[in-house]
This record gives C-alpha cells, structure tokens and sequence, in this order.
C-alpha cells in the first residue's frame, strides 16, 4: 500500500460526540476501514483525550497495531500521557512531544482532524 501526505489528528476517546460506547465503536470501524485503504496516511497522532486510545484495554489496539505495520506513524503526546497516568500504559505508537505533533502537521498537505 501506498501512503499519501496526510496525517489525521485524534482528539476524543472515540469519533464524535455521543456515548462513550459508539465513539469507540466507530473509531473501530474507521480505523478498520483506513487500514484497508490506499493510500493510508503519513502519521495519526493522538492528543487530549485521543491517547486513551493509545493504551492497554483500548478497542482499538489490534487495528491501531496493523496500521503502525504498514508503516503509520503513530505519534502519542507524552505531555497527555502524563497527565493522564497512562505513560506507563501505552500500547502502541510512541510516546512523542508537541513537536513532534507539529512537524508531522507542516510536512502534511493535508490534515484530518477527527
């Protein structure tokens, strides 16, 4: 597969705004659906609340996993971590800074936020 300039920003435990049980359902299924896609994005990158999805007992790891093997850059903000006490849960990406957030953004042609 090939991967385009894009990366998308991660903001929620979840898409959209409903109960916390379909965020993570649809985040899922999107996820699942990016992973099958051509081209995938450059990098994902998670902040705020978006880590949590990042960490042990996230649904979302095994499709997360699959994306980092093709070659996604997952890029988890260490600051949010922290705040949340997850540093030491963090499943899958790596644990970067907001400078590592905002280069992935200005190399992008494009920027997703979801």
């Amino acid at each position: 597969m090939s991967q385009s300039n894009t990366v998308i920003l991660v903001t929620n435990n979840g898409l959209g705004k409903a109960y916390p049980e379909l965020q993570q359902e649809l985040a899922k299924k999107y996820f699942t659906l990016l992973a099958d896609h051509d081209p995938l994005p450059s990098a994902i990158c998670f902040y705020t609340e978006g880590v949590k999805l990042t960490v042990e007992g996230s649904p979302v790891l095994d499709v997360l996993r699959a994306l980092e093997e093709k070659g996604v850059r997952l890029i988890v903000c260490s600051t949010c971590l922290n705040a949340f006490g997850l540093m030491e849960k963090l499943a899958v990406g790596i644990a970067g800074g907001m400078p590592d957030i905002i280069e992935a953004q200005m190399s992008a042609e494009k920027v997703i936020t979801l």
